[in-house]
């Protein structure tokens, strides 16, 4: 089993990009999964910490190989072209363990927007930058991973860390575990 780190919304901070960069490694994760909004800090928010997507895709690019990645709604085909890991496609399917891992930005799917999964299956995405964990209907369990740069409604800057079948919130900021859920 992979262990995998899901993150979203860098929203160009190379500070926050730095410091998840640095949480991959401590971690010892597989992958990197990233749910969108890496460069880009959007039009209704503010310059993130740091704010310089140069050096956010030059970290990026640096580690290509271990990155899934989606496309947000803040990306474009501009920071494609200087991003040498596919970010274009809505979505991304991987299987670990026996389950479907439908990875998106959120906002095309999402919990009240869900594709068709079965009990068991999980749905990671951001975009709407605070923390939260539940089971859909059909026994499907949604997760939002927060945000790296930006986080809302008082949450921490935060990833997802998917390891031996528990998902664990953690803080950037502390490296502690805010939350939890077995699969």
């Amino acid at each position: 089993m992979q262990k995998l780190i899901i993150a979203s919304d860098i929203h160009g901070s190379a500070y926050w990009c730095e410091r998840l960069l640095e949480a991959f490694e401590n971690e010892g994760a597989d992958k990197l999964v990233l749910l969108g909004d890496l460069l880009y800090h959007g039009p209704r928010n503010d310059f993130p910490d740091e704010y310089s997507p140069k050096k956010v895709f030059a970290m990026l690019n640096g580690m290509k190989d271990k990155i899934t990645c989606v496309r947000g709604n803040c990306d474009s085909e501009v920071d494609q072209m200087v991003l040498e890991f596919p970010i274009m496609a809505d979505y991304a399917i991987m299987e670990e363990a026996g389950r479907t891992l439908f990875l998106t930005h959120g906002h095309l799917f999402n919990a009240d927007i869900p594709p068709l999964l079965k009990k068991g299956d999980l749905l990671f995405n951001g975009h709407f930058h605070s923390p939260c964990c539940t089971e859909m209907q059909g026994g499907a369990v949604y997760a939002n991973c927060g945000s790296v740069s930006l986080p809302k409604e008082g949450t921490p800057h935060s990833y997802i860390l998917l390891d031996n079948g528990v998902l664990y919130w953690k803080d950037l900021e502390t490296g502690g575990i805010f939350d939890c859920f077995s699969l």
